[in-house]
């Protein structure tokens, strides 16, 4: 039998596991205060929070794909449909919110 020619990435280690979480569990608690910050009494502008809360989402959601789905340590191709298929769904959704008015484009 030929042996198998494929890059194996070691997996984390249950420390590492809770170094993610703790950070993601940072990143949840930042969420929270900005939420609290924009409807505060020295609140600060939608149009500045609301991007910020996108970041952070987006952010976690590629930190538990990576780590948590294992997608880091699968074959490259496998990240690469799913890099595409994010892509074209972030496209596909900002387009949607343009055009239903949702998002102000500065023309």
């Amino acid at each position: 039998m030929a042996a198998h020619n494929e890059e194996h990435y070691p997996h984390p280690t249950p420390k590492q596991y809770v170094q993610i979480a703790v950070f993601l569990g940072a990143l949840t608690a930042l969420e929270v205060g900005l939420y609290y910050l924009e409807i505060g009494v020295d609140s600060i502008d939608t149009a500045v929070t609301a991007p910020m809360l996108i970041l952070l989402a987006l952010i976690k959601f590629l930190v538990v794909v990576a780590w948590y789905m294992h997608l880091r340590f699968e074959k490259p191709l496998l990240s690469k449909f799913f890099t595409g298929g994010a892509i074209l769904a972030l496209v596909l959704y900002s387009a949607t919110l343009i055009f239903l008015g949702a998002i102000a484009v500065g023309v």
